[in-house]
């Protein structure tokens, strides 16, 4: 429910209105949530529209062995993006390849945009809990954080400065 609640704060700080919608599917459904069953429901839902599973290579690189895999490459097209210097490009020609093997008909977009947001969500939990990171999230998101105490945050939102306190407010 939290990381829900980050994900509609997030798109609220786009600006993209009612362009922008955070589902709660994989909260309601019973047992183990799946991406394939999440993107099957939501195929069912909006059947004339183009679904699109946005990921990083590390996900990217792993998609063969998610559940139902060929489920996921039918019903989406995937986007990965590369956040690092070093040209991915190989790597992500192997896995293109073991991805068509999977569904021939996949469409598989890769980029690499060095710099976008150079940190992993590892590495922004730990900045977190040392203090640090905000810049890498919504004004609005660093705040529930620090609200809610999440990544062992644990501040004392009475002795927070006046710039540290603002998106606390938000």
């Amino acid at each position: 429910a939290q990381r829900l609640e980050m994900t509609r704060l997030a798109g609220e700080q786009l600006g993209l209105g009612e362009r922008v919608e955070t589902l709660d599917l994989e909260l309601r459904r019973q047992g183990k949530s799946y991406t394939a069953d999440t993107l099957e429901e939501l195929k069912g839902r909006y059947p004339e529209d183009e679904l699109w599973l946005l990921m990083g290579t590390d996900m990217f690189l792993t998609l063969h062995t998610w559940h139902q895999p060929e489920k996921i490459l039918s019903l989406a097209n995937i986007a990965a993006f590369s956040r690092t210097q070093e040209d991915m490009e190989a790597e992500f020609s192997r896995q293109r390849e073991v991805l068509w093997h999977l569904c021939p008909q996949a469409y598989l977009f890769t980029l690499t945009i060095p710099g976008v947001v150079d940190i992993s969500s590892t590495q922004l939990r730990e900045k977190l809990e040392r203090g640090e990171g905000e810049n890498f999230l919504p004004p609005t998101v660093y705040g529930y954080i620090l609200r809610e105490g999440l990544y062992r945050t644990g501040a004392d939102l009475r002795h927070l400065s006046l710039p540290r306190l603002r998106p606390v407010a938000l």
